[in-house]
């Protein structure tokens, strides 16, 4: 790559573009400095240090992951919606397995509130209304499909349903499947 036009945009995109590569934990200044043939203290004018580094990747990757979420979302309700979403964040583990993995980086409170993570909650909040889920119940059931959407996709991602029948694919619209019935039926409190 070419030294002129480091910005602190390109050196976090180089890095997210790292860790779908080698993994998020292998992003580090070191490496990315050696992308840009530049020196490590070069990239210290566009970010702190490896955890700063470490938050804007995570930070891109919630951007990214909110958009594509709005976007598939946009005009659908129930069993679409959720059907929609769910398959947003399996498609962008797969597509993207370094960002992914940055996105689930525990963020300091200040940065967490101010990131695309309430997006997210409220993305997910906003299917949940099309089953008529409020209060504590609507709590419940975010971690619910959060818990089942994280597991699901990790569990993949790292070859957990490869030696099994049937496959993954089928396991995962089963899955929704039965979270479409389970939230219809959501037991209430």
């Amino acid at each position: 790559m070419v030294r002129a036009g480091l910005t602190t945009e390109r050196v976090v995109r180089a890095g997210a573009e790292l860790a779908d590569e080698a993994g998020f934990d292998q992003v580090t200044p070191s490496a990315l400095a050696r992308r840009f043939d530049v020196q490590v203290a070069s990239l210290y004018s566009h970010v702190r240090n490896a955890d700063d580094l470490r938050t804007r990747i995570a930070l891109l990757a919630l951007d990214e992951l909110a958009d594509r979420a709005a976007t598939a979302l946009a005009g659908r309700a129930g069993r679409d919606a959720l059907v929609a979403f769910a398959d947003v964040y399996r498609d962008y583990a797969r597509e993207h397995p370094g960002r992914y993995a940055a996105a689930q980086l525990r963020l300091a409170p200040e940065t967490a509130a101010a990131s695309a993570g309430p997006r997210h909650a409220e993305l997910m909040r906003a299917i949940l209304r099309g089953y008529d889920l409020s209060g504590p119940d609507e709590t419940h059931a975010v971690r619910l499909l959060g818990s089942v959407f994280h597991g699901f996709v990790s569990l993949e991602t790292q070859g957990g349903f490869d030696h099994s029948s049937p496959a993954a694919p089928e396991s995962w619209v089963r899955i929704l499947a039965v979270l479409d019935s389970l939230l219809r039926d959501w037991p209430r409190s």
